[in-house]
C-alpha cells in the first residue's frame, strides 16, 4: 500500500517565512527560513514546498540565494515555485537545489511553458497550484495571480486540463479555508481526488490533526500545513503519529509524542 506523505508548506517573502490568511501575508513565522526547513527537515517531514510569495519579481533572486542555502543540508524533496515566467528561471530553481516546480497563474497564461517542461524534465517534476474560491452564489471557482484575478473556471476541469499540459500532482488550495482553521475544503477536494489520477495534495485550514486525517479520507495522496506546523515543535511528526494511530500509513512516522 503507498503510503500518506505528510508535508510542510514555506511562504518565504525575501528570506523570511510569514504566515498567511486568506492570502494576505500579516506576520512574520521566522526571520529565517533555513531555520524552519532545518526544523522541519529533522521532524521526520516527507517533502516541502518553498513558495516565493515576495510582492514583486525582483524577489526571485533572493529566493534562488535562499533555495541554494537550505537544499545544502535538507535531505527531503523541495517543490519550489512562485514567480516562475519562464524556463529560463525554471531552469535556474531546479539547478539551486528544486526537485519539483509549482505553478499557478503559468497554467492560465503560459500554458506551454508548463507542457515544455513537463516533455523536459519528466511530469513527476511539475506540480500544478489550483487556488480555489468559492463565489457569490457558493460555487468553488478557481483564482489565479495569488487570488487576485478570479475566473469562471471549475476546479475540476481546471485540474483535468493541469495534467493534460503535463502535470504529474495536484497542490490544492482553498482561499476561503486559508488561515481559517476549520480544516480543508473537502467537498471540493474529495471531488477533484475522484476527477484526476494523479496525486493531490490537500492544503489550506488545517488547525487539528483529525483535519489532515479528513483530507487522507477525503482522497488526498499527501495533506499539508503551513500555519500550524510552525507553532508546534515536532509538528510534522506529531501529525505522523495522529495518522498512523488512525491506520493511515506514513514513512517512519516517528515516536509517540505527548500532546501539546
Amino acid at each position: 500500500m503507498l503510503k500518506k506523505r505528510v508535508i510542510a508548506v514555506i511562504l518565504d517573502e525575501n528570506g523570511k517565512v510569514v504566515q498567511s490568511v486568506k492570502f494576505k501575508h500579516t506576520n512574520i513565522v521566522h526571520y529565517d527560513t533555513r531555520h524552519a526547513v532545518e526544523a522541519f527537515a529533522g521532524w521526520s517531514v516527507d517533502e516541502i514546498v518553498l513558495l516565493n510569495v515576495s510582492r514583486s519579481k525582483e524577489g526571485c533572486d533572493k529566493f534562488l540565494e535562499t533555495l541554494r542555502e537550505v537544499t545544502k543540508h535538507c535531505f527531503v524533496p523541495v517543490t519550489a515555485g512562485g514567480w516562475i515566467t519562464d524556463e529560463g528561471y525554471a531552469k535556474q530553481l531546479l539547478r539551486s537545489g528544486a526537485d519539483k516546480l509549482i505553478f499557478n497563474t503559468a497554467l492560465l497564461d503560459e500554458p506551454e511553458l508548463v507542457t515544455n517542461l513537463s516533455k523536459r524534465f519528466g511530469k513527476q517534476c511539475i506540480v500544478a497550484s489550483i487556488d480555489v474560491k468559492r463565489n457569490d452564489c457558493g460555487h468553488p471557482k478557481v483564482s489565479v495571480d495569488r487570488a487576485r484575478r478570479d475566473t469562471d473556471l471549475e476546479p475540476i476541469a481546471w485540474a483535468r486540463r493541469a495534467v493534460k499540459l503535463g502535470a504529474g500532482e495536484i497542490f490544492f488550495n482553498s482561499v476561503d479555508h486559508d488561515g481559517a482553521r476549520r480544516g480543508y475544503d473537502l467537498e471540493t477536494l474529495a471531488a477533484l481526488c475522484e476527477a484526476v489520477d494523479v496525486p493531490v495534495i490537500g492544503f489550506g485550514g488545517v488547525l487539528t490533526w483529525n483535519h489532515i486525517y479528513q483530507g487522507i479520507e477525503a482522497g488526498c495522496d499527501a495533506v499539508g500545513a503551513a500555519n500550524q506546523f510552525h507553532y508546534q515543535e515536532h509538528a510534522t511528526r506529531r501529525a505522523k503519529s495522529f495518522l498512523a494511530s488512525r491506520g493511515v500509513p506514513v514513512r517512519a512516522e516517528g515516536q509517540e509524542l505527548p500532546r501539546a
